[in-house]
């Protein structure tokens, strides 16, 4: 008996050693700003779905941040590695990246190329003129203007294009979107003008998973 209780100790001191990196990574994430962020807005929500005649919302886009926000909460709470970004498009895109404590800096994906793990994306530069689908509806807008799509740490994005409208569909939704000239954009993010062809056209420099 004394031997099965040295042996079990012993399996889950081995686990403890090994999973330690993965559980560190995941309280690390809940004790970000962003996790911070999306509990607030989500707590929020929660209370205006009890009076959604005081909200500037519908009941219907309520019921969808709602389910946004829960599932990004639940990535900052399981995820145990860096966001990555997949490019599904059929072009070279444009994506935010960084590796330890530097600043994002916008790099070129090539296409059907996933950034390294050993980074982290920060979010996807589009350029004006492209069409975006929306996530939440079946709406697709052409921006105006150049625009930044933050994505939370731990993310596994995928951006690809549909056949039929030509517009870039993400499987996740954007937890921030900054454009040029917005006073909210955080000085580490650049958004230059650029046009669809400058970054389909760039030659790809992201750092990719081999």
């Amino acid at each position: 008996m004394k031997l099965k209780t040295c042996l079990i100790v012993l399996l889950i001191l081995i686990n403890f050693i090994f999973a330690q990196p993965s559980w560190a990574s995941k309280a690390k994430l809940t004790q970000t700003p962003e996790y911070t962020e999306v509990t607030e807005s989500l707590n929020k929500l929660l209370q205006t779905k009890a009076a959604p005649q005081d909200s500037e919302y519908t009941p219907v886009e309520i019921e969808q941040k709602i389910g946004q926000l829960q599932l990004q909460k639940y990535i900052l709470e399981t995820a145990s590695h860096p966001a990555q970004c997949r490019n599904e498009t059929g072009n070279t895109l444009a994506v935010y990246a960084h590796k330890g404590k530097k600043a994002p800096t916008l790099f070129y994906l090539g296409n059907g190329k996933v950034t390294d793990d050993d980074w982290s994306c920060d979010g996807v530069y589009l350029p004006s003129g492209a069409k975006l689908a929306n996530t939440t509806s079946l709406g697709i807008e052409e921006l105006a203007e150049a625009e930044a799509l933050k994505i939370l740490p731990g993310t596994q994005l995928v951006i690809s294009t549909n056949s039929q409208t030509g517009a870039y569909e993400l499987n996740l939704s954007p937890a921030k979107v900054f454009k040029t000239g917005d006073q909210t954009v955080n000085s580490s993010w650049s958004i230059p003008n650029l046009s669809i062809s400058d970054v389909s056209t760039a030659v790809p420099n992201a750092p990719i998973d081999d």
